[in-house]
């Protein structure tokens, strides 16, 4: 597949001429690039239905000038045990991370009931102070029983739990421990812009900035919270460090898996053509 070089520069939505800093075009057939890419594995959170696998290439691969995160219903064996479902999540954590920027993703989520996947951010202090006061910028998520919407959500610290503004996302909490009140502010949902989902790939762009952070889908923009505007009530700010970078095909779980799980969707593919991040 023939795919556009990376620009070297951008203009940003406020006209700033942005560089490229990093970048993966996925056009190195095996499995994710090493230098870029680590994996979560096993049970990770909100009660998913996937067991998250490590360097295996039938759930986490690139093929054809793409990324592949393929969840299977399979009888995968290790330590003893047995998983009836297998999924991939990849990381930048440990060799990427990134405060500020616009980053852009090109990406084609599976359909149907109980499909969940993600591309997001948490802040690399994760470890040190827990979740939420790491932060959480989710870029794009969509759950399969919303089969034309996606959400742009942020998570932080709060004055008080679930504190007004934006509706709640409904959701238990990502990974890490919890240490303080957590405040979420969510987009009531962006609709598609070429529906179905998995038929279109996507253009998603995140434009991180001090002050703001927004969100456009192929070039049109869906969202945008401020630091003095909806983010105001996140103590302490979260959104002023490196972040780490995830992508990641979950099954069921808390959100994803609402209505239930149509054994349908197997194989679920989600489908990435590039990561880019301009300073």
């Amino acid at each position: 597949m023939k795919k556009t070089p990376a620009p070297e520069t951008v203009l940003s939505s406020t006209g700033k001429r942005l560089k490229l800093v990093w970048h993966d075009e996925f056009d190195k057939p095996g499995l994710p690039d090493p230098a870029n890419w680590t994996y979560e594995e096993g049970y990770c959170r909100n009660q998913e239905l996937q067991y998250y696998t490590r360097e295996r290439r039938k759930n986490a691969r690139v093929s054809g000038g793409r990324l592949i995160l393929e969840a299977h219903l399979d009888a995968y064996k290790h330590g003893g045990e047995t998983e009836l479902c297998t999924s991939a999540a990849i990381t930048t954590l440990g060799k990427h991370a990134w405060t500020y920027g616009r980053f852009e993703i090109r990406a084609r989520v599976p359909g149907g009931r109980g499909v969940w996947p993600a591309i997001w951010m948490l802040g690399e202090d994760i470890g040190e102070v827990g979740w939420p006061r790491c932060g959480e910028i989710d870029i794009m998520e969509y759950v399969g029983f919303e089969p034309d919407v996606l959400h742009f959500t942020l998570h932080g610290p709060g004055q008080k739990p679930d504190g007004g503004g934006k509706p709640s996302a409904r959701r238990s909490k990502a990974a890490g421990k919890r240490l303080a009140p957590v405040r979420h502010v969510m987009t009531p949902g962006c609709r598609l812009v070429h529906p179905p989902a998995l038929d279109s790939f996507v253009t998603y762009v995140l434009e991180w900035e001090p002050s703001a952070l927004r969100l456009f889908i192929d070039g049109k923009k869906a969202g945008e919270y401020t630091k003095t505007g909806d983010l105001s009530e996140f103590s302490p700010y979260p959104f002023r460090k490196p972040h780490y970078l995830l992508l990641n095909l979950a099954i069921g779980g808390a959100w994803g898996g609402q209505k239930g799980i149509d054994p349908g969707i197997f194989p679920a593919r989600f489908e990435i053509e590039y990561v880019r991040v301009y300073q």
